[in-house]
């Protein structure tokens, strides 16, 4: 599912404020109502929807489906399309640039595949990471290095969290 399929889903008011209660913890279709003041059978067909198009399963929200729709939605900085065009194709990265200037662009595209504010346990952003480079020239363990060499993501005690790179804010 891609951003703007995500953004035609959620135009309905009721299915936003179902996926907004879900995300916030509730858990049943009585606990939504009572979050969104919905009554029972708009909940239904809220939730029914949202289901059918794949963004909440039996789990609850697909959290990283969004994310991936967002990521792959999200501009590069300006200028940056170009260069970051020929290093990532299809979300995956293909090279590293030899050029600093490049590289620092590619490497902030990268860093956006990190939430601000969040931190994540080494496993989880060399699974991100895994994600990025797979069939590439460059290991996760190289590209995890340079974003902290490049004060992307910064690291203490097996932590990390991304504390560098422009940030898109939606809605300006």
């Amino acid at each position: 599912m891609d951003a703007a399929a995500i953004a035609r889903l959620l135009a309905e008011p009721e299915r936003l404020r179902v996926l907004a209660a879900l995300v916030l913890g509730s858990r049943t279709p009585a606990e939504i109502g009572e979050a969104t003041g919905l009554d029972a059978r708009a909940v239904g067909r809220a939730l029914q929807r949202l289901q059918a198009a794949g963004l909440v399963d039996d789990d609850g929200v697909r959290v990283e489906l969004i994310k991936q729709a967002a990521r792959d939605a999200a501009p590069a900085p300006e200028g940056a399309g170009d260069v970051v065009g020929r290093f990532i194709t299809d979300g995956r990265l293909v090279a590293l640039p030899a050029q600093e200037s490049k590289r620092r662009l590619v490497l902030e595209h990268v860093a956006q595949a990190f939430e601000p504010g969040r931190r994540y346990p080494e496993r989880e952003v060399d699974a991100v990471l895994r994600a990025w480079t797979e069939g590439g020239a460059t290991d996760h363990a190289a590209l995890r290095r340079y974003l902290v060499d490049h004060q992307l993501l910064s690291r203490e005690a097996g932590e990390y969290w991304r504390s560098g790179g422009w940030v898109d804010v939606w809605g300006d």
